[in-house]
């Protein structure tokens, strides 16, 4: 959400000290003006998300000085991680004073029965209160669950104390489903949610172009969906890493879009970070066209790295 116009005062400058017309008083207005920007973007950065492997309890230990107290850590489920893993990882972001949000795989799982067992170890391991389901990546449901909607319909993860659950957003779209179906789905298991008395969030599949974000965060606020939103956004990594990962998910990579987004696809032994996407995210959001907005980090494995330029940025 974007923060209200700064008066001089408050913008750390005198109201004396404001210059009176001539070719300054334009100069005057940028710098104002750069400071609401920078208060936006703070704001943007106030109540982040972070995610993390099963395998990314040492990281996440060594990052957890750079992390504020409840933040929220998702944690994945990945098919070479079992649920003793998982539900360690979801313990470990607890005990170090974060908020777990174990992810839910509906076609990775065999049975109900496996279901029910993961969700009844994280309520008595982790205390968790907070899900992110998602399909998975299987092209055929390992039990009896074809997709999210479907483990949301199955009235399970009330009943073992989830309250908060995270859905999928895509604002590029995904390879493989159609826009249509993506908009019919997302309203559905909103609707589902809804009726069990669950909150939905949606996150969305990162990304390094900012207009997208905003249309489609327009259209779904005119559909009627008023959940909170965490635009997905990858943490500063290695380009050819980043690459990797757009190629995977199907996010757009053209050279445009990655040199806006702050890096070339010439120089592939670089690095990459958000800033240049989180500041113009934070200048552009507009409250009552796009409703709620924060941040969720990808971190590809580096926790750490990810905390630091979150603190930096927020501190600027």
């Amino acid at each position: 959400m974007l923060a209200p116009s700064l008066s001089d005062e408050a913008a750390g400058v005198p109201a004396s000290a404001a210059p009176q017309g001539g070719p300054e008083e334009g100069s005057y207005r940028d710098m104002a003006g750069q400071t609401t920007h920078r208060g936006a973007e703070r704001a943007l950065l106030e109540d982040f998300s972070l995610e993390m492997t099963g395998k990314d309890v040492a990281g996440l230990e060594e990052a957890a000085a750079s992390i504020p107290p409840g933040t929220r850590v998702n944690v994945t489920f990945l098919g070479n991680e079992d649920l003793p893993m998982r539900v360690g990882a979801a313990a470990a972001v607890r005990r170090l004073g974060f908020v777990p949000v174990p992810h839910i795989s509906a076609r990775r799982l065999g049975s109900q029965a496996e279901l029910e067992e993961f969700l009844g170890a994280l309520a008595a391991e982790a205390a968790v209160e907070d899900a992110f389901v998602v399909a998975g990546d299987p092209a055929e449901p390992m039990g009896p669950y074809d997709d999210s909607l479907a483990l949301i319909g199955s009235g399970l993860l009330g009943r073992y104390g989830i309250r908060q659950v995270g859905i999928s957003g895509y604002p590029e779209g995904h390879p493989e489903i159609d826009s249509a179906r993506l908009w019919t789905v997302l309203l559905q298991k909103c609707a589902a949610l809804q009726a069990q008395n669950l909150q939905p969030t949606i996150i969305t599949q990162f990304g390094f172009d900012v207009d997208p974000v905003l249309d489609w965060l327009a259209d779904l606020r005119r559909r009627g969906v008023d959940a909170p939103v965490r635009i997905g956004v990858p943490g500063p990594a290695g380009v050819k890493r980043l690459l990797a990962f757009a190629r995977r998910f199907g996010v757009a990579s053209s050279a445009g879009i990655v040199h806006k987004y702050g890096f070339s696809l010439a120089n592939l032994l670089g690095t990459a970070g958000p800033d240049r996407f989180v500041g113009e995210l934070a200048r552009r959001l507009d409250a009552a066209d796009h409703g709620p907005v924060q941040l969720h980090f990808y971190t590809f494995g580096g926790l750490k790295a990810t905390a630091e330029w979150v603190r930096k940025a927020a501190a600027a």
